[in-house]
């Protein structure tokens, strides 16, 4: 697409309408210490100046001060402000959506505490109203938008798929009456998924279905609205993760749930838990959780039995950004291992100092970048060499693609299960 003078008054404009002492902060703090360099997975493959986080922090910066500062406006090659034209929209394409997984490592190395990610997602906001979206990642929004989720799975295959299950759980667990519910009212729990579980993996819903039956939990899925992700959170198109947000909110009290637990997925997770609250503008009136705090509480209160010698083989656990670096939760899925498995060795660094698997920030969604995000996802693949684990867990079905490409690509020779994977392999009856 041309950059028009429309198109550029259009990204200017997001600047002009979110000035505030947050931008303004982020935007003019930077000394360039070089400390984020060594923190990104990007520039740490590439080893080139065009990957510190820093030079992202510089593009949005002299666009600032190029529209909004009386020097930036009169002699702007004192200040280093610049244009906004087609050649730095380009880069700012290829910076913000094909050299960032927005995992926030930079900020947490920061010697004075710059929200990098923040100025990369502003980045992609601008982009977003140019029209400027990548129509990769721009194709998983519209299939959210158009068809109630990101596969665009139909709800008679989607039904077809909880109803083949609901099969397998009466087996397995000899029991005619255990169901996986759909559209129940009125119950304690509306649980969401990702997606790629009835399209790809199954096996993750009948895993967490075992574990809410062993919990004798009130609970339903909604055939109306389960996807729990939301991709625009990164494409930066704050309308169209608003609408999606809030088909969510709308179920919740369709369904008249107490709580909502979302699946495992990072970006998911923050998108409504944290993020949705500001799309929407109001507070929840309903608890939501993720299904590992959840998870973690079933055993903690003995509402579910486990037993870890089921499992001797050495598990590792990766921890998704969005989840952990950004939203907190950190503690749960190491309490889950220790009571499930015996051999639980840590990745290193692991925690909020982990490193990304190289599939966030959308990259999974645009394989215009594929080459790019394999060769970062080397260092992972390193990550999980070093463990000599056999299993390694992550409670987030996007790092669980990653890290089953890296699996493949590097010929690691692991097992890649999520949280509710493991746990209910090491559940034992009453």
């Amino acid at each position: 697409m041309s950059v028009t003078t429309e198109t550029i008054n259009r990204g200017i404009a997001v600047l002009e309408n979110f000035q505030d002492s947050k931008l303004l902060t982020n935007l003019n703090s930077c000394v360039h210490c070089g400390l984020c360099a060594e923190s990104c997975v990007y520039y740490l493959t590439f080893k080139h100046p065009y990957y510190v986080p820093a030079k992202k922090v510089d593009l949005i910066s002299s666009l600032y001060k190029r529209y909004f500062t009386f020097i930036g406006k009169n002699i702007p090659f004192l200040v280093n402000a610049k244009d906004l034209n087609e050649e730095n929209t380009k880069e700012m394409v290829d910076l913000f959506f094909g050299a960032c997984t927005m995992c926030g490592r930079c900020n947490l190395h920061c010697s004075i505490g710059i929200d990098i990610a923040f100025l990369v997602r502003t980045g992609r906001i601008m982009l977003a109203q140019m029209g400027m979206i990548p129509a990769t990642i721009q194709s998983t929004v519209d299939a959210s938008i158009n068809s109630g989720n990101n596969m665009g799975i139909t709800t008679e295959e989607f039904v077809d798929t909880i109803k083949w299950l609901e099969d397998e759980l009466k087996d397995e667990m000899n029991d005619e009456n255990a169901r996986i519910p759909l559209n129940d009212s009125n119950v304690n729990i509306l649980y969401t998924l990702n997606p790629r579980e009835p399209k790809f993996f199954p096996l993750s819903i009948s895993a967490m279905a075992k574990i809410f039956y062993a919990a004798k939990e009130s609970w339903t899925i909604s055939t109306k609205m389960y996807d729990v992700t939301n991709y625009g959170f990164f494409t930066g198109n704050v309308k169209e993760a608003t609408i999606i947000a809030n088909r969510l909110f709308d179920e919740v009290k369709n369904i008249d749930a107490k709580e909502l637990i979302l699946a495992e997925c990072g970006h998911g997770s923050r998108a409504f838990r944290w993020e949705a609250p500001n799309y929407l503008k109001q507070s929840f009136d309903f608890d939501t959780n993720t299904s590992v705090e959840l998870i973690a509480e079933y055993i903690r209160t003995g509402r579910i039995k486990v037993d870890k010698t089921k499992l001797t083989q050495k598990v590792t656990l990766h921890d998704p950004c969005n989840l952990v670096r950004n939203g907190g939760v950190f503690k749960e899925q190491r309490y889950i291992l220790e009571q499930v498995v015996t051999d639980f060795v840590e990745m290193t660094p692991n925690g909020i100092d982990n490193y990304c698997c190289g599939g966030g920030g959308g990259q999974l969604a645009m394989s215009e970048y594929n080459e790019r995000r394999m060769k970062i996802g080397e260092r992972k693949a390193i990550q999980i060499r070093n463990t000599n684990a056999k299993i390694v867990v992550t409670p987030c079905h996007n790092c669980v693609d990653q890290l089953m490409q890296l699996n493949s690509y590097y010929k690691l020779n692991v097992q890649i299960k999520t949280i509710a994977e493991i746990v209910a392999d090491a559940i034992i009856s009453d």
